[in-house]
């Protein structure tokens, strides 16, 4: 299979319409062998009371940069992505701006991937540093 970056990025930015991604901002922005990024707002719709980057947005930014970048390893006729565990370190607050994901894979085994998805301000200071195992599966019939 031929990389195309374009496509990817057109494809997860399409599938992400009605989801908590859009609801979040994240634009998927650069991939490449290994890696996949997105950006995501810092601005009080993600904010916790303080007016700091909830720590919650921030893991919702890396799951979804995580999983989707799993799926680019897939084939999704047979085989689909989840989540099974995902840490986080929080390092640096954020008020406004906005922050960028980059997922590189660690491990790409046949059921397993490990990620490490770093979280960067404008300036490319580390805001949180993640990690995420996601499962791959033989894909379901849907039943609705």
């Amino acid at each position: 299979m031929t990389f195309d970056k374009e496509k990817i990025l057109e494809y997860c930015n399409r599938i992400s319409k009605n989801t908590l991604m859009e609801t979040l901002n994240i634009q998927y922005v650069d991939a490449g062998e290994g890696f996949l990024t997105a950006t995501m707002p810092v601005n009080p719709s993600v904010h916790q009371p303080m007016g700091l980057l909830h720590g919650g947005a921030t893991v919702a930014l890396a799951e979804s940069v995580g999983s989707a970048a799993s799926f680019i390893f897939i084939n999704p006729e047979v085989s689909e992505v989840r989540g099974i565990e995902i840490s986080a370190n929080h390092l640096k607050s954020k008020r406004e701006g906005m922050v960028t994901a980059t997922a590189k894979i660690i491990h790409q085994g046949a059921s397993i991937h490990l990620w490490e998805i770093r979280v960067v301000d404008e300036r490319n200071n580390l805001v949180s540093l993640c990690k995420l195992t996601n499962m791959v599966l033989p894909k379901r019939k849907k039943t609705h």
